[in-house]
């Protein structure tokens, strides 16, 4: 039996049967628009009031088309599901009915089971490369792989949120059928697949939406890319709309995960997207939305997003490890533990404060939320690939306080996420990289080296010189992860700690998690806090942790069964004090209320 899925959508091509599709395309801005299907003659389109133009061709799934808006303008299906020319080629017909799901039936995972992986696609070797990986990731104990953004980019080297036709799986990876094998590979190895999805803005490169939509922008509001996209209009929420349920309908992704939406001017349409997505999803399956919201809006939370990236816990443990405090760092510098703390307690640490870095007041109130509410990581594509030279934390921070730190990060009851290699602990950079024509190239590089002139290490031109170019080929070579590294002895010992400590978390922490609440955290010393929780089941659970370099009294000694320490050699694990680079996380099962 061939089981598929399609979802219902307001724009782009809907194949009607083998050899009929229907064409749907939003261009207030034009008054003609024409419909060229390779092999055929050009056809007009039907226009309606709104500016929705329309037409049922006889033509079947592989036909390769563009819309004529103008005289010397020909323009890719913005809501194009597979562009194999690249963002300025045609688009092409695709039959959603063509692949057959072998894990029809997956209902997803409950949220407390989620311990995520965060992969750049191309960088795994494309959509079949990815699907190679997952025995072994299931294996180490990931349960959920969040691709990094898809949308169709210019070129074939790219971080994904240069997109520029939402709807098309990047062709450089694979065709679309590849990217559902990779997901019903997953599910049948009980893995989740999140996607990374940008609804905030379109890249610099093949985006055509101005010349014949202007309405799909709002120029009065300014984003860090240009003008705003104008959720205000009923075409352009449907449009982002029918995109998320194209890929959790259609594709059977697992969850999304919204880039920054700080960026997204209507909030109105984001707490309204959760009920949306819930009132469509089949009755029983777990679908998670996540958020990465730099105004730390907790409200969010509240109205149906299922998490959000916490780039507190980020910073405060990143200061803590490698004494960084220049750019955001500022914010959690001189003094992070109290932050840390804060984020251990409450979930974010700014929660309405004035940052000292640019004075303005960011968050709101978390404390209410449970703590798997946050998603907690010590390094991601943003934190790694957004330094200069990509360094990863394994070249960056003291060994035995980064390994105190992953016992943190991976058994306490905030979600954990890593980047891909961090569970071999790669010393591989990840570098900020892109494939775009020369002059746009020569634009990238020159802005990237700026960004970074208020650095004391970067304040010379020459030094600026040494950071490489986005659009070098080399440069996307060398944030390729070195298979060979991993079989090394000392990455092979990293591995098995990670491994070690996510069987600790299924183990333990998992099936306690429903439930769990925080019971405060204080600060220690410089370097050092002590963290309890309420688990779902009644046990509390403690962790001190020291990423100072002096050790640090522990008035509150850890109680109960000893689920994890990280101490110096002979160190004493009842001792009063807590040594340098050191953690311990208890479970006592027996403690009142």
């Amino acid at each position: 039996m061939n089981t598929h899925f399609q979802s219902d959508r307001d724009t782009g091509a809907t194949l009607l049967d083998a050899r009929h599709t229907r064409f749907r395309f939003w261009a207030p801005s034009c008054h003609t628009v024409l419909l060229e299907a390779e092999g055929h003659a050009p056809v007009a389109m039907a226009r309606d009031r709104e500016g929705w133009f329309e037409c049922v061709f006889p033509c079947g799934a592989g036909t390769r088309y563009r819309y004529r808006v103008a005289r010397d303008l020909a323009v890719p299906d913005p809501a194009s599901c597979y562009q194999p020319d690249d963002v300025r080629g045609p688009s092409e017909v695709v039959d959603p009915a063509a692949y057959d799901w072998r894990h029809s039936a997956w209902p997803g995972r409950p949220w407390h089971e989620v311990v995520i992986y965060e992969v750049h696609v191309g960088l795994m070797g494309g959509y079949d490369g990815v699907a190679r990986e997952l025995p072994r990731l299931a294996a180490l104990g990931v349960t959920a792989i969040e691709l990094m953004p898809l949308a169709e980019v210019p070129g074939g080297r790219n971080w994904g949120y240069d997109g520029v036709l939402p709807f098309a799986p990047e062709s450089a990876y694979g065709p679309p059928d590849a990217l559902k094998a990779l997901i019903d590979t997953a599910h049948g190895l009980g893995l989740m697949v999140f996607l990374d999805v940008v609804y905030n803005h379109f890249g610099p490169d093949g985006n055509y939406l101005a010349d014949y939509a202007t309405p799909f922008f709002r120029y009065d509001t300014a984003t860090p890319w240009g003008a705003a996209i104008d959720f205000r209009q009923e075409a352009v929420s449907q449009f982002f709309i029918d995109n998320a349920l194209y890929w959790l309908m259609e594709f059977r992704f697992d969850g999304l995960r919204l880039d920054a939406v700080q960026a997204i001017v209507d909030r109105d349409w984001l707490l309204a997207l959760p009920a949306i997505i819930r009132n469509h999803v089949e009755r029983g399956r777990h679908v998670h939305l996540i958020v990465e919201n730099e105004n730390n809006d907790a409200g969010l939370l509240r109205a149906g997003y299922r998490a959000q990236w916490n780039d507190d816990a980020h910073n405060a443990l990143h200061v803590l490890l490698t004494g960084e405090d220049e750019g955001y760092y500022g914010n959690f510098a001189p003094d992070p533990a109290p932050a840390l703390a804060r984020v251990l307690a409450e979930g974010f640490a700014f929660q309405g404060e004035v940052q000292p870095v640019n004075g303005k007041a960011r968050g709101s109130p978390s404390a209410d939320l449970a703590p798997d509410r946050f998603i907690i990581f010590l390094q991601n594509h943003d934190q790694i690939g957004n330094r200069a030279l990509g360094e990863r934390l394994g070249v960056l921070a003291t060994p035995q306080a980064l390994r105190a730190a992953y016992g943190l990060v991976l058994l306490c009851p905030q979600v954990p996420m890593l980047f891909m290699g961090e569970e071999w602990g790669s010393h591989q950079p990840f570098l900020f990289f892109t494939d775009y024509n020369p002059a746009l190239g020569r634009i990238v590089r020159e802005g990237r080296r700026q960004e970074f002139a208020g650095f004391s290490h970067f304040a010379s031109a020459e030094k600026r010189d040494t950071i490489p170019d986005p659009n070098a080929p080399e440069t996307y070579a060398a944030s390729r992860l070195d298979p060979a590294e991993r079989d090394k002895p000392a990455h092979r010992e990293w591995n098995a700690q990670i491994a070690q400590l996510l069987a600790l978390r299924h183990a333990e922490i998992t099936p306690r998690l429903p439930g769990a609440r925080a019971m405060g955290a204080q600060v220690l010393g410089t370097g050092a806090v002590f963290a309890r929780w309420r688990m779902g089941d009644g046990a509390v659970l403690s962790i001190a942790l020291n990423l100072a370099d002096a050790a640090v009294p522990l008035p509150d000694m850890p109680q109960g069964r000893c689920l994890h320490a990280v101490l110096p050699h002979g160190a004493d694990l009842f001792s009063a004090t807590l040594p340098p680079y050191a953690m311990m996380a208890c479970l006592n099962e027996a403690e009142d209320e």
